[in-house]
């Protein structure tokens, strides 16, 4: 008898979470069936951080039971949308809402109202659990609202100048050339993303830190770079591909000594990126009071940007109303970090292998490249006298980039209607969205409908950024006067949202351009590459075969990647 109460305990827990379950799914069905839009009813809340741990496990498995593939095998798990495309938009409509126990999440294909979103920054705000891993070093311009996202805005803003255009330009172009040096003395290479990774590191880490290290490669054979800068590129990569236990449980908590050995690491690495950047930030704080030379990167123009405040206003106090404090630097500088490393080198990494299979692209490339450098040497070349002047480079590293970005953008930015309904309109009607929905862009559906690109949305085309008169527009003259790019930005309510849109467009844009031309520039002027073809295929196969795998391999873990990069074998040889 004494032991009845805890056989009760079990199932006394599996009626609430069936009943919690139930009441959550009916209350919320309830205001999503008021719009009057499509519904998909889901038992899991795709946001909860416990089910994004195990949702990809638990879909594949449900998978290989007959008769359990159905809308919860489709929608139930992170980055189905990269997988569907545009699809459940052209059977649904342009918008869909996903009725969960947790939620509500309106999934939008409508370039008219995303811009809509974007423009309405007051009435559509950044959902708090969405920005929550972004929060962990403190406040900063990718999770503050308001009058506070103004102040973190106009600031970091600033320090995305030309100054520090031109450090990650000379990084970039002395990063790639040690690269290129040692991809092409193998007779293959499988290691892009991880050889991407280290170079976007280090780009971060001068534009940032105003610190260069050499290259590394993959199997540690070229020059060895010292120990400080792998701590902190160790350190910022715990951190990112273990973000979900730190949300959870929050950084203090995560050095319990019962918790598994993965998540006290995880704590040192929040640590050791911790005292990196106070570092930095006590090195440059120091150099402006002696009145020193300072270098010109983010965190001297953070900390100029902040301590300048200070001096204007003769008080700490004004300079928390109007510079950024400590804690606030450092929280814009962990953001600086993610977005532009493991973004970037994910891009870099997709980009790198879509352009493998496309060796016309490569010769354009080169051809402009050496032709505006001529007899000057890349890593003697400037940002100022060069970046400018490559009118083909310049289109190509947006449609490049932009393509890339178009078919894999690396996460959506989601919105959410708050304490209150929110009206939208779509397709011509006003619809009322209920309180507390999370809206989400499906970047996915809107890079590829055919509505906004055409009968070849899903084909990397870099082309469709250029307009051109000339007869050939794949392969134009180098500088050619009728050759224009296609600046979605100029497009009113444009379906290209890679960098977000409106007021909160992404700051480094200009960063990441500067970043992928001095890529383009140490790859692509004396080399070209391809994919290393398989027994009884020719080159053409091998291109085909990859650009299937890169279409297969793409989904989400922390952002958008290539999941197995591994199996993207190139050769790179001499021009």
């Amino acid at each position: 008898m004494p032991y009845f109460p805890l056989v009760l305990v079990p199932l006394a827990v599996a009626l609430s979470t069936v009943f919690y379950v139930l009441y959550g799914l009916l209350v919320n069905y309830k205001a999503a069936r008021e719009t009057g839009l499509p519904l998909i009813v889901l038992p899991v809340d795709c946001g909860n951080p416990l089910w994004l741990i195990v949702d990809r496990k638990i879909v594949q498995f449900m998978r290989r039971i007959p008769f359990c593939s159905g809308t919860f095998t489709r929608f139930n798990w992170r980055g189905w949308e990269i997988w569907d495309r545009y699809r459940a938009h052209e059977e649904l409509g342009d918008a869909i809402l996903l009725v969960t126990p947790g939620k509500n999440y309106l999934q939008l294909c409508n370039a008219d109202a995303v811009s809509d979103i974007f423009q309405r920054r007051a009435d559509f705000l950044r959902p708090p659990a969405a920005t929550e891993m972004l929060n962990v070093f403190g406040p900063n311009v990718g999770t503050t609202d308001g009058t506070q996202w103004q102040r973190h805005r106009r600031i970091t803003a600033s320090s995305f100048n030309e100054h520090v255009n031109q450090r990650v330009w000379v990084e970039s172009i002395l990063q790639t050339t040690s690269l290129i040096r040692y991809w092409s003395s193998k007779p293959s290479i499988n290691s892009v993303a991880t050889d991407t990774r280290t170079v976007s590191l280090h780009v971060m880490s001068g534009a940032v830190f105003g610190k260069s290290y050499p290259f590394r490669g993959a199997d540690g054979t070229s020059p060895s770079s010292n120990e400080d800068s792998s701590s902190y590129g160790e350190a910022l990569r715990i951190i990112l591909d273990r973000c979900i236990p730190l949300v959870v449980l929050g950084r203090k908590n995560l050095s319990r000594s019962w918790l598994p050995k993965s998540f006290r690491e995880l704590y040192q690495a929040t640590l050791v990126f911790q005292q990196h950047m106070t570092d930095a930030y006590e090195v440059e704080k120091q150099a402006m009071m002696r009145n020193d030379k300072l270098e010109n990167n983010l965190m001297t123009s953070l900390v100029r940007a902040s301590l300048a405040k200070v001096d204007e206003k003769g008080s700490t106090t004004a300079s928390r109303q109007e510079g950024l404090t400590e804690e606030e630097v450092y929280g814009n500088v962990f953001v600086f970090n993610f977005a532009g490393h493991d973004a970037t080198a994910n891009s870099l990494a997709i980009g790198i292998c879509l352009l493998a299979t496309r060796p016309d692209i490569q010769d354009w490339i080169a051809e402009e490249i050496n032709a505006v450098l001529a007899a000057v040497q890349s890593t003697e070349s400037s940002y100022e006298a060069t970046f400018p002047h490559l009118p083909r480079c310049l289109a190509v590293v947006p449609f490049y980039k932009f393509e890339t970005v178009r078919l894999y953008t690396a996460v959506a930015i989601a919105k959410s209607t708050g304490p209150k309904p929110q009206p939208l309109k779509l397709g011509g009607h006003d619809v009322l969205i209920p309180k507390n929905t999370v809206i989400i862009p499906n970047y996915s559906a809107l890079h590829t409908h055919p509505r906004y690109w055409g009968p070849n949305s899903l084909d990397f085309e870099p082309s469709r950024w250029i307009t051109s008169d000339a007869p050939n527009t794949q392969q134009p003259a180098p500088s050619h006067p009728t050759e224009h790019f296609k600046d979605p930005a100029a497009t009113r309510n444009s379906p290209f949202v890679g960098w977000s849109g409106g007021a909160r467009s992404c700051p480094g844009r200009k960063f990441a351009q500067v970043e992928f031309v001095g890529v383009l520039v140490g790859l692509f002027r004396d080399f070209r590459v391809k994919p290393v073809p398989r027994r009884g295929e020719d080159d053409g196969m091998a291109r085909r075969r990859l650009l299937q795998q890169i279409r297969r391999d793409t989904g989400m873990r922390l952002l958008l990647q290539m999941l197995h990069p591994e199996r993207a074998v190139l050769a790179w040889r001499k021009r």
